[in-house]
C-alpha cells in the first residue's frame, strides 16, 4: 500500500520547472480534497528533494507559505526556475500547473 506522503510525492513530480501548484490542488489530485494541511506535513517530511520539488507547492492564494529551509530559500529557488514572485506571491493565472 502506498502511503499518503508517497502519493503526494508521485503527483508533485509532475509539476515542471517554472510552474507551481497549491497544497489544496495537490490534495485534490490525490483524491483527498480536504487534506491540504496533511500535504503540507508531507512536504515538510520530504526526504527526496530536489527530485520531489516541494518548493513548487504554495498557498491557494499564491502566497509563499511553509518551507523547511525558509521562505527566502523557497523564493530564491522558484525565481531561479523562472517563476515570478512579487511581494511574496506568485501569479497563479500565469504559473499554476493544472494537476489531473
Amino acid at each position: 500500500m502506498v502511503s499518503f506522503n508517497e502519493k503526494c510525492y508521485a503527483v508533485l513530480r509532475k509539476v515542471p520547472c517554472g510552474k507551481v501548484t497549491t497544497y489544496g490542488a495537490l490534495a485534490k489530485a490525490i483524491g483527498k480534497p480536504l487534506a491540504a494541511r496533511a500535504v503540507g506535513n508531507a512536504m515538510n517530511k520530504n526526504l527526496y528533494a530536489p527530485q520531489v520539488p516541494c518548493h513548487r507547492v504554495i498557498g491557494s492564494d499564491g502566497k509563499m507559505v511553509g518551507f523547511a529551509s525558509g521562505i527566502s530559500k523557497k523564493i530564491k529557488m522558484l525565481k531561479k526556475e523562472g517563476v515570478e514572485v512579487k511581494n511574496g506571491r506568485v501569479d497563479l493565472d500565469k504559473f499554476l500547473f493544472e494537476l489531473k
